[in-house]
Parts: C-alpha cells; sequence; structure tokens
C-alpha cells in the first residue's frame, strides 16, 4: 500500500515539476522590456526605464530610464500578466510597498505602514502629477506584442489631494474621472479604459 502511494507521490510530482518551473522560468530581457513598456502610450515606451526579472523573484533594472517613466515587467511567479509603468517620482512609495510585500506585510497594512512613513518624511512623495498605467490580461505574445483579454487601468497620482482642491468627485465612474483615497499620500484620480 505504501509503495502505491509513494508511486502515485512521484508520478505527481513528475508531471507538476516541470509545470512549476516552466512558471517560475524567466522571460527574456528583451521580451520583459516589450510586455512591461505595452501599457505605455507608444511615444512613452522607448525611453522608460524597465525593472525585470534576470532570475525568477528577484526584480532588479533591466533598462535605465530617459523620460521619467518606470515599468514594473510581468512576474514569472503570477498567473496572469500584469505589468505597469508609473512616474519615476512615485518609485519611492511604490518600492517600500514592493518591499513591505516581501517581508509578509499583507493587505491594508502595506497602506498603514507606508503612510505612517510618508507623514514622518521618510518617504517623498511627488509634488506634482504623477500618471500610472497598468494592464492586466490572460498573457502576452512576444512575437505579436499583444495581449490576450486585456484590461488597461490608468491613474493620476496627486497626494493629498480632496474633492475641494481638485473639484472631482469621489463616486466610482465609468464615464468620468473621479477621486479615489481623497487626503492620503495615494489619492489619485481614476480614468474608466472605456473614456
Amino acid at each position: 500500500m505504501n509503495r502505491i502511494i509513494l508511486g502515485l507521490l512521484s508520478a505527481v510530482s513528475v508531471v507538476t515539476l516541470p509545470a512549476i518551473l516552466e512558471a517560475q522560468s524567466v522571460a527574456p530581457v528583451s521580451e520583459q522590456i516589450a510586455g512591461a513598456v505595452l501599457a505605455l502610450p507608444k511615444e512613452m515606451r522607448d525611453g522608460a526605464g524597465v525593472m525585470g526579472y534576470r532570475v525568477p523573484g528577484k526584480l532588479e533594472l533591466l533598462r535605465a530610464g530617459k523620460n521619467g517613466m518606470l515599468c514594473l515587467a510581468d512576474d514569472p511567479a503570477e498567473e496572469r500578466f500584469h505589468v505597469s509603468c508609473y512616474a519615476d517620482t512615485m518609485e519611492p512609495f511604490m518600492a517600500r510597498g514592493r518591499s513591505l510585500r516581501a517581508d509578509g506585510v499583507k493587505g491594508a497594512q502595506v497602506d498603514t505602514a507606508r503612510f505612517a512613513e510618508v507623514k514622518s518624511g521618510k518617504i517623498k512623495m511627488p509634488t506634482a502629477p504623477a500618471a500610472l498605467y497598468q494592464i492586466f490580461a490572460d498573457s502576452f505574445d512576444a512575437s505579436t506584442g499583444s495581449v490576450k483579454n486585456g484590461r488597461n487601468l490608468f491613474v493620476v497620482y496627486i497626494p493629498f489631494a480632496t474633492p475641494a482642491t481638485t473639484g472631482l468627485s469621489t463616486v466610482p465612474s465609468d464615464t468620468k474621472p473621479w477621486l479615489m483615497l481623497p487626503g492620503t499620500p495615494k489619492a489619485h484620480i481614476m480614468f474608466s479604459s472605456t473614456m
């Protein structure tokens, strides 16, 4: 009986190990860059800096930026394709979020920690609006430079903005911009991808 169970476990290990290794494999740097900058308008792609992976799990700079934008390549450990590009003035805030998550901090506690660090002056926030572009998709085809079932998200961070300082509603809308997380370091204008 134990031999049968051991045999079944070995068979399962042989079948799933390649799938796990494949999921953790890292795409060539050129493919990561092409996928990462896809979130940006075409005229901004060539000058954007890109962070990605030479080895699984270790995010590092793949290409230096020239236009104030920084893009994050798709994480090979994630099932779905996701890339984001943002004004590099947001990098201290974004990098701290990645660091906290890597240390096991979860959910709302990430922002609780970052907001406290902004308040103490440890994290400097931009003083001008800062854009963020993202794509969420089922997959990315490097040969065509396209995504399958993609959804774009575009926001503009204006730390500490409120309805009074922007003239924007805080009521979510699919037809007009609205202000999310007003009064916080992470205050941002949401734009619908259908606009």
